[in-house]
């Protein structure tokens, strides 16, 4: 065994298989089947549900619970289909027109049409708007109506996976609506077109839901079977599990892998496991944004963090399931992902500590290692690694909100995080978060920006990937943002639901149904 595998066991076994599952006696879930209600946990509260105003993973499920976009990506197969448009035509690489469906209400009762879509596009394309993630729509230049169901959305240049865009993060509001009720307004309770409708919304404790009736003939999410849906926000993954074994709630995610097996001996609950697009990552920072003599604007101390952690040992022990270590910034299966082209950097804590002592600190230092990462025990395991390489990280566990607010406020020297690239299998969703310059770019490096902007600035899939090959290049060589290892997601449920699950990491509850 190695070092890093028996420091893992060390300094986190007891983490990991610590929570005892309490005996409590099984209760059927009759009561929700009768009420047609499923009870979810969700492990972070989400201050604002509409989700162009939130970059939160949890934001983007309840979003799409209830709102639609133009078209509809379908989760077993990735095919682009009919949504809110029934059609769509490339014009040119910078140009698509869209024939809208008719006869689509929204849940107020007022009529979706063309100028919903204008309104909503133009609207998030501003910088003004000042949207979550603004690289989800800084490609769009503009929407215009075309004829009475028709509309053109043109881009400020050719953008590939436009489609997808507007698929997963592009849903639309109603113009008069939300105009009457102001932005504050009407993400209080957003409405949209989708199988669901919002009932009630605590920033505090959760959301509620309520099946439309009128969701339109022809939508790709169906009719849903349950009727209510009341989503709970339970901060921590003891608590969470705990409320499922006492039938509290009838379906958590995310839950500690080691506790699956144990899950699937209550007769009356199952456990599932599934890759997603997620990454998990520690962001450095290289711009000196939480201070100019913050260690982390030194290459050395930088390329000593990932040596010091065994990132596989963490992958394939901590989080399991077939989680694996990406070697570049992004999910594998994106284009431009290309791991061929990244520095590798083995886990190796000698090398670490002679890094460190080059780089001025041979007697380490002290570090604010914040994360919102749960199960708390993977934090742990990157707290040890460093220590042991004689980084001295303190760690600051956060509500995901919270750190986010941290982060774009340029306040972190070391984060840990994880990313799922709101499930767009294009390296576009990624990398231009962290290396374009804006709120979570810690590194703010001229030649990584303009990489990434030449890259996203064609269709030419060739000139995509030499960019994107060099970016990635430059990222690895300066170790500026470092992928820790890919998610797989775990749900826990019970048996009496059926519930399909997928890897893009999208809960459907509009599919799931009673037994």
């Amino acid at each position: 065994m190695s070092i890093g595998r028996r420091r893992l066991g060390q300094g986190v076994a007891a983490a990991a298989g610590g929570l005892a599952l309490p005996w409590i006696a099984a209760r059927p879930a009759e009561a929700q089947r009768s009420a047609n209600t499923l009870r979810i946990a969700f492990r972070d509260a989400v201050p604002n549900i509409d989700p162009f105003f939130n970059s939160q993973r949890t934001g983007l499920i309840i979003g799409h619970q209830a709102m639609d976009g133009l078209v509809h990506r379908e989760p077993a197969t990735f095919r682009i289909v009919p949504a809110l448009a029934t059609e769509w035509r490339w014009v040119d690489s910078k140009t698509l027109d869209f024939t809208l469906r008719s006869g689509v209400k929204f849940h107020d009762g007022s009529d979706f049409g063309a100028d919903d879509v204008v309104y909503t596009l133009n609207t998030v394309a501003n910088p003004a708007t000042r949207v979550a993630t603004p690289s989800n729509y800084a490609w769009i230049d503009g929407c215009e109506k075309t004829g009475d169901n028709t509309v053109r959305l043109t881009m400020k240049r050719p953008t590939p996976a436009a489609l997808e865009y507007l698929a997963l993060v592009t849903p639309i509001w109603p113009k008069a609506t939300r105009e009457r009720l102001g932005p504050d307004g009407f993400s209080r309770l957003p409405i949209g077109t989708g199988p669901y409708r919002f009932t009630k919304n605590d920033v505090a404790a959760g959301v509620e839901f309520e099946r439309f009736d009128g969701y339109y003939e022809g939508g790709p999410k169906g009719r849903p079977a349950i009727q209510k849906l009341v989503a709970r926000y339970i901060g921590d993954a003891a608590t969470e599990l705990t409320e499922l074994l006492g039938q509290r709630v009838d379906w958590i995610w995310n839950m500690n892998p080691d506790q699956v097996n144990n899950v699937n001996r209550m007769p009356y609950l199952q456990a599932t496991r599934q890759e997603s697009m997620r990454v998990g990552f520690l962001n450095l920072d290289a711009a000196g944004r939480s201070g100019a003599d913050n260690p982390m604007t030194k290459l050395k101390v930088r390329q000593a963090v990932w040596h010091a952690i065994d990132r596989t040992a963490i992958a394939e022990r901590l989080v399991g399931g077939g989680s694996r270590v990406p070697p570049a910034p992004c999910f594998p299966s994106q284009f431009g992902c290309n791991g061929d082209v990244a520095v590798r950097y083995d886990y190796d804590p000698a090398k670490a500590r002679a890094l460190l002592a080059e780089a001025g600190y041979p007697n380490g230092f002290d570090v604010e290692l914040t994360s919102y990462v749960q199960p708390r025990q993977w934090s742990e395991a990157v707290q040890n690694y460093l220590r042991a390489a004689g980084i001295r990280a303190n760690l600051n566990l956060m509500q995901v909100a919270a750190q986010i607010q941290r982060s774009q406020r340029g306040e972190l020297a070391m984060q840990m995080a994880s990313w799922g690239s709101y499930s767009i299998n294009d390296v576009s969703a990624i990398l231009p978060v962290y290396f374009a310059n804006g709120a979570d770019d810690y590194a703010r490096d001229p030649e990584m920006i303009r990489l990434v902007e030449e890259g996203g600035n064609t269709a030419e899939e060739e000139v995509r990937k030499t960019a994107y090959d060099a970016a990635i290049r430059r990222a690895t060589e300066q170790a500026y943002w470092c992928p820790l290892h890919t998610y797989v997601s775990t749900f826990g449920f019970q048996k009496q639901l059926e519930f399909p699950t997928f890897a893009d990491e999208l809960p459907r509850f509009y599919m799931a149904k009673w037994k």
